[in-house]
């Protein structure tokens, strides 16, 4: 059984309390999906995320694949982490946690998805060709509206008009 993973990073120039705010809410989910995904929430989405909820959705990953999608919100830490779990979709295992930081400038905001792919061979097969860049192509589209949003993060400069990244280079 092989269990895939996906790690991103994003650094947001707004406060704990706006990102925290912003991400628990499903209805923003829409926001964050490749319009062409055909993303549509249609049960769950009536309040902020908690532990126990369900979300129901449907999704087209792949033109010509619709299908349906439901979560379990199965942790959620206030203004540090929860999690996503697939009960039901196209994914054997998905198992997705989110955790937000403060960071000096902004929120530090960290994803993790562990996952399995059904169909045995043929899912192993499909991985590198449709899942991967299909998955990775998701998180770069999520990572553009955020940025389109919230603007650019700036790295906070030290009393000496230093910024770390500066030091790094």
């Amino acid at each position: 059984m092989k269990i895939y993973n996906l790690h991103s990073k994003q650094k947001l120039p707004i406060t704990l309390d706006q990102a925290w705010d912003f991400l628990t809410d499903p209805k923003n989910l829409e926001k964050l999906t490749p319009s062409g995904m055909n993303f549509k929430v249609y049960s769950g989405a009536d309040r902020k995320m908690y532990a126990g909820q369900l979300l129901q959705y449907t999704v087209t990953p792949f033109p010509g694949f619709n299908t349906k999608w439901v979560s379990e919100i199965t942790a959620v830490k206030e203004k540090e982490y929860f999690i996503d779990e697939q009960l039901y979709g196209p994914y054997a295992f998905w198992h997705h946690k989110h955790f937000l930081s403060e960071i000096p400038g902004g929120v530090l905001m960290e994803d993790t998805v562990d996952y399995k792919l059904p169909l045995g061979f043929l899912g192993r097969l499909a991985y590198p060709i449709l899942v991967k860049p299909k998955l990775d192509s998701i998180f770069k589209y999520r990572q553009e509206q955020l940025l389109n949003m919230f603007g650019p993060y700036i790295e906070s400069k030290d009393d000496k008009g230093i910024t770390k990244q500066d030091i790094l280079n």
